[in-house]
């Protein structure tokens, strides 16, 4: 990733008056112009408002506090444009999303960046985290880049694929730009952290905004206790993704969550336990051009156990 300058603000457009018209009839079409524009501006914070309140009622926002909040991370709708990723989330009933750079691409510019943001929000959603986002060049340059990326998009947190050696390095933009960042772990094809055990160690003694994002999946594939792994992380759990394999063992049996092998109601119930305050983000990487109805199944599966929790 470089760096990105700003760019020049585009000039604004100011009418003249023709020859054989008074400045008074300008003077009218501009104010003309300003009540319009506000008009505009008014309207499409109507339907923002709409909009969320539309989505607090599917979601139950409005009720009592979400025991364990589910989220989308964005990687999900990958073969979608930021527009109708937007809209598919907000069809799931969904208010919380981790976004992947196929939403907000790293290459646009800081102002391209914040625009993008506030679609997110436009549309009532609450960016909840970026990634995730390879952090493996022990150089400031390019760490700083990432954060900077972050601060645009507004993500208070990165998950994060680093390294043991650029972790100090990570910790220490942690603490300048007050985002914090979580290890995802990728199961046994990941040379540096198949398993949350392995960043938990080397973590233990940093600011507490450096954690880890459990993927249940990938642990799972490891042979170790997802539930465990859990309990295991504590405090440091700052995120999760959330997936169903209909083998523990292979990557490649992903299915709709609720139909596989993956103990999600033990889950839930130890993240309640331990009062998990983070975001628990649906992974869905199967049936890429058609996403919906699986992550549909999904969602009410967990909310269903959560219902059941609950009561």
């Amino acid at each position: 990733m470089t760096d990105r300058g700003r760019r020049e603000e585009p000039h604004g457009y100011r009418p003249r008056p023709s020859p054989g018209r008074s400045n008074k009839r300008v003077e009218m079409a501009m104010r003309d112009a300003s009540i319009s524009r506000r008009a505009f501006l008014a309207t499409a914070a109507a339907l923002g408002s709409a909009w969320g309140c539309t989505l607090s009622s599917r979601t139950g926002a409005s009720a009592e506090p979400e025991i364990v909040k589910l989220g989308v991370a964005s990687y999900s709708l990958r073969k979608f444009p930021r527009d109708q990723a937007i809209a598919m989330i907000r069809e799931l009933g969904v208010r919380y999303v981790n976004v992947k750079s196929f939403h907000l691409p790293y290459e646009l510019s800081p102002e391209e960046l914040q625009a993008g943001r506030r679609e997110f929000e436009a549309a009532g959603l609450q960016i909840v985290g970026g990634g995730t986002i390879t952090l493996k060049k022990d150089e400031d340059e390019d760490i700083r880049n990432y954060f900077e990326y972050a601060k645009n998009c507004g993500m208070p947190l990165m998950v994060i694929a680093p390294t043991a050696q650029t972790l100090p390095r990570i910790e220490r933009f942690v603490k300048e730009y007050d985002i914090a960042v979580a290890i995802h772990n990728h199961g046994p094809e990941d040379e540096h952290f198949p398993r949350p055990q392995d960043g938990l160690e080397l973590i233990k003694d940093m600011d507490p905004r450096v954690g880890l994002c459990i993927d249940v999946g990938h642990t799972a594939r490891t042979g170790v206790d997802v539930v465990e792994s859990i309990k295991e992380a504590g405090s440091r759990l700052l995120d999760m993704h959330i997936k169903d394999l209909a083998s523990l063992s292979d990557k490649a049996s992903q299915c709709v969550v609720g139909q596989g092998r993956m103990p999600v109601p033990e889950i839930f119930e130890q993240l309640t336990a331990m009062d998990y305050s983070g975001y628990v983000n649906l992974e869905y990487e199967i049936h890429a051009d058609d996403p919906l109805p699986g992550m549909r199944e999904s969602f009410a599966h967990m909310r269903g156990v959560l219902d059941r929790i609950s009561t």
